[in-house]
């Protein structure tokens, strides 16, 4: 793999930061060494002296005078390191990534800790585009990653997906108007990236099948580009053998795998991890040293100290108990979909995630009916339009959540909706 191609300018010179670097030092330096050095402030300034949290399980994690100096103050920019080595013991579990062994230069697997997983996915997206550069994506796409792309100038090229996700063929009719070898001709503009969310897809709740994922990384080999795996609904898989994911079938360090804690542990941590090849997840690092400069000390600590006290076992028990949570409220919202909106309405139910994608029979474009005729009638959905690159397009199709309301709750908003639809029809 040659990485340098994929790096913007931008990218390319960024330098480490003595100070962060002296940070690090100071971190696994002995007690006994005089610190001169850094700008960090003196704990005993801080007002916040202990703390106790108490998880559901009844045990408590404990914030003592010291554990609390340290969660208050500035810490690597990659991750504490005990949450790292966690976090890369998880993957190897997971995922077996192919890369765990390879020198750097090839490609080894490494990982760093994001404010979310979309603070990482946006320091990926500006670590590669330049303005004018191919990348390829399966719209509808969650709107966020549109919001960050489009800001970078490139050229958004839709791949064509259905209920399994990405169509591997539609992606082979895009890519037949390049060569495999002009991805070493700068002029040539090959795609730099794939983007793609495998598993519960937001808006639609499709997911990639396994298949598909292989003849897709194989034509990513072939065309020599990046696949940006974006997979916060990754634990939120309904059928019970989870799939393969592009991170395990990974020979050459291509992958960039985004995961998210904030599905399963907490949203407001702002806690995710990004996992890649070294040389381009050290470009991440060095873009976190001179914005966040790091995750957050207490939140990384507070789900570190859990990690450690459930283990793998105990984290993926609470994974099953959550999934179990939203395949429960999934059913609920099809059956009231099913009572509802049967002839109104047409839909795919995901096989995970917290969404169910929508298409309305009869109306062109829903926009109104969504956002003023529902809005009135206290019913808040999204309409399917502000899920592609070209917003002002008429969509017929709109995206329900149900992650929050009450199976009652469901039931009376498709009541309610089905009202609406048959007085617009």
């Amino acid at each position: 793999m040659n990485y340098s191609r994929f790096l913007t300018a931008t990218s390319a010179a960024r330098k480490p930061s003595a100070i962060r670097i002296m940070t690090e030092t100071l971190s696994r330096a002995p007690k006994s060494v005089i610190s001169l050095a850094t700008g960090s402030p003196n704990p005993n300034t801080f007002p916040f002296k202990t703390a106790v949290i108490t998880v559901d399980n009844g045990e408590p994690i404990q914030f003592n005078e010291e554990m609390m100096k340290r969660a208050l103050q500035y810490s690597q920019s990659a991750g504490i390191p005990e949450l790292l080595s966690w976090l890369k013991q998880l993957q190897v579990k997971l995922h077996n990534p192919p890369t765990i062994n390879y020198p750097t230069s090839q490609g080894k697997m490494d990982l760093c800790v994001t404010s979310g997983s979309q603070d990482g996915l946006c320091k990926v997206f500006e670590m590669i585009i330049n303005p004018g550069d191919n990348v390829l994506l399966n719209e509808p796409v969650y709107s966020g990653t549109l919001q960050a792309l489009m800001p970078l100038g490139c050229n958004i090229i839709n791949v064509s997906s259905d209920e399994y996700g990405i169509i591997p063929d539609s992606l082979k009719e895009v890519l037949s108007k390049w060569k495999p070898e002009d991805s070493k001709n700068p002029k040539r503009n090959t795609p730099k990236f794939l983007y793609t969310v495998p598993n519960g897809n937001n808006p639609t709740g499709n997911s990639l099948t396994t298949n598909r994922k292989k003849e897709i990384y194989e034509l990513a080999r072939k065309y020599d580009f990046l696949i940006i795996e974006d997979d916060p609904y990754y634990f939120l898989q309904f059928n019970k053998s989870w799939a393969p994911t592009f991170l395990s079938m990974d020979v050459d360090g291509r992958v960039i795998r985004a995961d998210s804690f904030s599905k399963v542990l907490s949203s407001g941590l702002r806690l995710g991890f990004i996992t890649g090849p070294k040389p381009l997840i050290e470009r991440v690092v060095l873009h976190t040293q001179v914005s966040t400069m790091h995750p957050s000390t207490f939140t990384q600590l507070l789900v570190s100290q859990l990690l450690h006290q459930w283990g793998e076992e105990g984290f993926l028990a609470h994974v099953e108990r959550v999934t179990d949570f939203y395949r429960k409220q999934k059913d609920a919202l099809v059956a009231a979909a099913d009572k509802w909106l049967s002839g109104l309405a047409e839909w795919h139910v995901p096989t995970a995630g917290m969404f169910l994608w929508l298409k309305i029979k009869g109306i062109y474009d829903v926009k109104q009916l969504i956002e003023e005729k529902a809005i009135k009638k206290e019913i808040l959905m999204l309409p399917g339009n502000v899920f592609y690159a070209d917003t002002s397009a008429p969509s017929p199709y709109f995206r329900v959540s149900f992650s929050s309301a009450s199976p009652e709750q469901m039931d009376m908003a498709f009541q309610r909706l089905a009202q609406i639809i048959k007085e617009s029809l």
